[in-house]
């Protein structure tokens, strides 16, 4: 497994959550905004509009410029109340709880011709509104003139910021509660969802063990059941053909045993008379004694297709068993080589002391499709080695020849496969190998086949030492 992947579950999960997390953001972002200006601007307001209220109380002013007790005076009635004011004229200032240095330079410099600014700041690390005008002087043909004189109040905003904290705090609590809902619902679509997803691939493991009869469970009328639905036709169509292609196949096997039997009968009746005509082919005269050895040779090729094809029939019904025994497998090796006039044929290395359980009759057989095989299809010296291997007893039989090509060596154990579909009869049907291989399997060993280098094939025969595995 590469990188990293969720669940359906954790991909459902994930996507409620965000979905639920980006919702609440957005509401709650846009809705904390919102009443953020709206207080903002409420106390801004009333704190202008108080200012000017009391501003226009002033005029008209008594004397220009003004003394220090003016500046005082006046100071006075625009800071009575909770905010700090500062009233400035040139270089004279009067006032409590601010000072000039806490006017922001961009609000003084804008400050002029009776308009009202105002700028938030923080004074004494405390949010403020800071507001600022300059007193206007009635003239006496009618409108206003510029006095000079400045004046700043400073409107605390704590409440202001309080509140404010309050509405982010509800914002943030109404976040996490969405995001636990969102969790929640996302648990019970994942169940909902997941439920029939998991009964459908407990459905799907169970045919692909085996159980043909396997069905899912169909509820409502979602897509999901309709995927359940169609799960049910493949299964169904599926039992079928398999069913047919079973009774198929036990059909064919049957009619293989049947024939390999029936033919016993007439094949130990044919053998008979070739062993006669073996006898008098040599008195024979030109072709009659080569139409008798001819007889005589494809009459013991057939016994010997016969017998394998009721081997095979054995093993494909399961009925083929085993009879082990304490084996030397020095002297067994030895024993197949000499029953088949091979011992000056193949060079042997067989050490002795390596002993097994095993059936000696599918040993011989084993061995014996091996080195016919090297000694056929491949090129002297042929090479049969054995050696014990932790609990294994191992023979390995290789030749020179030109080694099995990946197209053979792909299909070398397939029944009636032939590399050269051209080989003559006497060649054999292509069983050996075959039967070889599921000689070794039922004592719970192996055999494989493969190249050496340079050239040459090589088969490798694994059996366990100690008796059946």
């Amino acid at each position: 497994m590469t990188g990293w992947a969720l669940g359906l579950r954790g991909r459902l999960l994930l996507a409620f959550a965000v979905l639920g997390l980006t919702t609440t953001a957005l509401v709650a972002g846009v809705s904390y905004w919102q009443a953020r200006t709206v207080i903002l601007q409420k106390a801004q307001d009333a704190a202008v509009e108080s200012l000017v209220d009391e501003v226009s109380r002033l005029v008209p002013v008594r004397e220009l410029p003004p003394s220090q007790a003016e500046l005082e005076s006046i100071a006075n009635i625009v800071s009575s109340g909770p905010d700090p004011a500062l009233v400035r004229y040139r270089d004279l200032s009067a006032g409590s709880g601010l000072t000039i240095s806490d006017i922001p330079p961009k609000l003084s410099s804008a400050v002029g011709d009776g308009r009202v600014v105002w700028q938030r700041i923080s004074v004494n690390g405390m949010p403020v509104l800071a507001i600022g005008t300059e007193l206007m002087a009635n003239q006496p043909g009618g409108g206003t003139e510029p006095t000079g004189i400045e004046i700043y109040r400073a409107h605390p905003l704590a409440e202001e910021r309080h509140s404010i904290d309050q509405l982010a705090a509800l914002a943030w609590s109404t976040g996490a509660a969405s995001l636990l809902l969102a969790v929640l619902l996302a648990l019970l679509a994942a169940r909902g969802v997941l439920r029939p997803v998991s009964e459908l691939g407990r459905a799907a493991r169970r045919l692909g063990e085996g159980d043909l009869k396997t069905r899912a469970a169909v509820r409502g009328g979602d897509e999901l059941a309709g995927v359940a639905q169609i799960f049910n036709q493949t299964a169904e169509r599926l039992e079928r053909q398999v069913g047919e292609l079973r009774r198929m196949e036990a059909d064919a096997r049957r009619f293989v045993a049947d024939v390999s039997h029936e033919l016993r009968t007439p094949l130990a009746a044919m053998t008979a008379v070739t062993d006669l005509l073996d006898e008098e082919s040599a008195k024979l005269p030109g072709d009659a004694g080569k139409a008798a050895r001819l007889v005589s040779q494809e009459t013991q090729n057939l016994a010997q297709l016969v017998e394998d094809l009721i081997e095979i029939s054995r093993f494909d019904a399961g009925t083929a068993a085993l009879s082990v025994d304490d084996l030397d497998m020095a002297a067994a090796v030895r024993a197949t080589l000499r029953s088949r006039g091979w011992t000056d044929q193949v060079v042997a290395n067989l050490p002795d002391g390596v002993s097994a359980r095993l059936d000696p009759r599918r040993l011989d057989v084993v061995v014996a499709n091996m080195v016919g095989n090297a000694l056929r299809h491949g090129a002297p010296p042929v090479t049969i080695d054995l050696r014990a291997d932790r609990g294994w007893v191992v023979v390995t039989v290789a030749d020179e020849g030109p080694g099995l090509a990946p197209d053979v060596l792909a299909h070398v154990f397939d029944r009636f496969y032939k590399a050269d579909s051209a080989r003559a009869r006497s060649d054999g049907a292509g069983l050996g190998l075959a039967i070889a291989l599921e000689n070794a399997r039922l004592h719970g060993g192996n055999l494989v086949a493969g190249n050496r280098a340079p050239h040459g094939a090589t088969f490798t025969l694994r059996l366990p030492q100690d008796g059946v595995r």
